[in-house]
């Protein structure tokens, strides 16, 4: 067994944390109850332990209301303020009706204020901070009439309110955090379907194209013309199945269900001779050239690599009504550079649709960039991207 660092230690903990945060979520009635519980342990602690010589023994009658007094803590989320006039009520009650002993700290008040202040409406914590600005000096006059007292109560109450709504920001500020981590998956589920389909499609339609053409003046080429496109639709649809199949896998508690694909990782640069081959079969001139160690890299890094080599190679079959077009990869300075240059006119007005925004994206979301426009000496259409490589995967090249 390996030694287990700080960092292992952490993310146990945090683990944990979440885990009873999600069971929490889960079991409202438990956890109030389980609360209600803790409260009634701590104040029964001054009924079993012994009082002051002079002082009346502890009844079952005053721990009986003390009881009541905890009770409702169990329904404190359903209706708050109702639950705090009945505490208050109980607690009046316990004052004048019996001679029990007091307690050290006003528990179930506080329990209920940091409630309020967490769960309620505006209009509720306002009148909630009204009332127990009555309250609480009405309550230290019947008891001890002490300045002290007054202050220490007051000031416990108001810890709790804010409390309350520390805890109401941090969850929000989670909720908004949690938001923004869908929408950048959606983005990134909306990239890869982007680029999967598009480049599918793309080279099915140039075939189909000259399917026809091909039937007439060489029905060799015909047919290879149609197994280009059974072969293409095959991988997008395969491309298409692990996809859905890790979205499949996210929603579920066991990644091994019945019925669901095989995980498989990214296409990556070793996928890339198979890509410029579909391409090829289209009938366009694709050369490819590497320099230093590109296939020594990260999963992600050849992932982004691979889409943004197939989102340009698709615009090229798209819009470039290109005859060649060459891909380069070079390693040196801790990136990847990423070239593709076509001899053809371009993306039509310049913008490529959404496969160039789809590459800047993908790029900027590794922490590079990308750029696009003419290729050298102003022919063709030449796609540029910078992608970084962590100095781990460096040193292992």
């Amino acid at each position: 067994m390996g030694i287990r660092g700080p960092g292992d230690l952490r993310a146990d903990v945090r683990g944990r944390r979440e885990r009873a945060r999600v069971w929490g979520a889960a079991n409202p009635w438990a956890v109030d109850v389980g609360i209600a519980l803790l409260v009634q342990a701590a104040m029964t602690m001054p009924f079993v332990v012994p009082r002051a010589p002079g002082l009346e023994p502890a009844t079952w009658a005053a721990y009986g209301l003390t009881t009541l007094t905890v009770l409702p803590l169990v329904w404190r989320r359903r209706a708050p303020v109702a639950v705090l006039l009945a505490i208050m009520a109980a607690s009046a009650l316990y004052k004048v009706a019996v001679e029990g002993p007091g307690q050290p700290l006003p528990y179930t008040g506080l329990v209920i204020v940091y409630t309020i202040a967490l769960l309620s409406s505006p209009w509720k914590r306002l009148t909630t901070a009204g009332l127990m600005l009555v309250a609480v000096p009405v309550s230290v006059w019947l008891n001890t009439q002490s300045v002290r007292e007054l202050t220490f109560s007051l000031f416990v109450f108001a810890a709790a309110y804010v409390f309350g709504r520390l805890q109401d920001a941090r969850q929000r500020a989670h909720l908004i955090e949690a938001e923004r981590a869908a929408a950048r998956e959606r983005a990134r589920i909306a990239r890869e379907m982007h680029d999967i389909l598009s480049h599918a499609v793309s080279l099915m339609i140039v075939q189909a194209e000259a399917g026809p053409v091909a039937v007439r003046a060489a029905p060799e080429r015909a047919e290879a013309a149609f197994e280009a496109i059974s072969e293409t639709g095959r991988e997008a649809m395969t491309q298409l199945r692990q996809m859905l199949g890790l979205l499949r896998e996210g929603s579920e508690s066991a990644a091994g269900a019945a019925g669901a694909p095989p995980r498989e990782p990214q296409p990556d640069l070793a996928a890339l001779p198979e890509l410029l081959a579909r391409v090829r079969s289209s009938g366009l001139d694709v050369s490819y050239t590497t320099e230093g160690g590109v296939r020594a890299l990260p999963a992600a890094t050849g992932a982004h690599a691979y889409r943004i080599v197939q989102e340009a190679l698709t615009n090229v079959v798209k819009h470039a009504a290109a005859r060649t077009v060459e891909v380069r990869l070079a390693h040196a300075d801790g990136a990847l550079r990423v070239t593709v240059t076509d001899d053809g006119r371009g993306p039509q007005g310049g913008s490529g649709g959404h496969g160039l925004v789809g590459i800047r994206e993908r790029a900027a979301a590794h922490g590079g960039s990308a750029t696009t426009g003419p290729g050298p000496g102003g022919r063709g259409f030449e796609v540029r991207a910078l992608l970084p490589v962590p100095r781990t995967a460096e040193a292992g090249t």
